[in-house]
């Protein structure tokens, strides 16, 4: 059999593989948990409230890799793996390779000059392999959620602005969006409102649109304020609702 005869055609609905990035309290953890029968790594603490399946706390990078390997090698009835939050196992990856060298912080492993980082991506490819391997030979959804901070974007065209990112570390932050299927930004829907702050002068104030705190919506394509992509072409704004994202994928692909 010759490559020719490997080739490939049609579309593959395997199950999504999502990065979900906001601000604290927006709803990133109970929008994972509706998700199909999930199961949640915490590496830190917050779920309390919600009524989902989930390892103990990990308090090392070995012990996230260890709940990973668990659900690959045991027979179970999960269909989601959620990760909640990337941006603490980022602190859990910086910690272990800092007891590795023996080292303070992360800007001195291996002799520094920014090698920790690059070390750091190393780890983060064990994971995504065994994320990829639950993906494929068990179809679970994976979803990784992180906090996202402001970052000063640079861009060559046109002047430089701030923008929401996943709060990780510049390198992993791009091998995981460049990874993922879908980075999605979760966020609410604001006004701005003009007040006096005295002395003949306004401030805009920041309102929240909508009842109990405001609209909670999904971003589902990049914009200057934020980064978020995905590769199923659905619309740019959705409610931050699990069936929503997975009608609008359904829509899509036709299914």
């Amino acid at each position: 059999m010759g490559l020719l005869d490997t080739i490939q055609t049609g579309r593959q609905n395997r199950p999504p593989r999502l990065l979900l990035h906001g601000g604290e309290g927006v709803g990133k953890s109970t929008f994972a948990s509706k998700a199909p029968d999930p199961i949640f790594i915490q590496t830190e603490d917050g779920l309390d409230a919600l009524d989902v399946a989930r390892f103990p706390l990990s308090e090392s990078f070995g012990a996230v890799m260890e709940n990973l390997a668990e659900l690959s090698r045991a027979d179970h009835d999960y269909k989601t793996i959620v990760i909640d939050s990337i941006d603490w196992l980022q602190t859990l990856i910086f910690e272990d390779l800092c007891n590795q060298y023996g080292v303070t912080g992360i800007e001195k492993v291996d002799g520094g000059y920014g090698r920790g980082y690059t070390h750091a991506l190393n780890q983060w490819q064990q994971v995504t392999q065994h994320l990829d391997g639950l993906r494929n030979s068990k179809g679970m959804v994976v979803i990784l959620i992180a906090h996202s901070k402001v970052e000063r974007f640079e861009d060559p065209e046109s002047d430089s602005y701030d923008r929401f990112v996943p709060r990780l570390n510049k390198h992993a932050g791009g091998m995981l969006t460049e990874w993922a299927d879908a980075v999605l930004f979760a966020t609410q829907r604001i006004r701005l409102r003009a007040e006096d702050s005295g002395f003949n002068k306004t401030r805009n104030i920041a309102k929240p649109i909508g009842a109990g705190g405001g609209e909670r919506i999904l971003k589902c394509v990049g914009a200057p304020s934020h980064v978020a992509k995905n590769r199923y072409g659905i619309v740019d704004e959705l409610p931050l609702e699990w069936d929503s994202f997975v009608n609008a994928v359904k829509e899509k692909q036709g299914t």
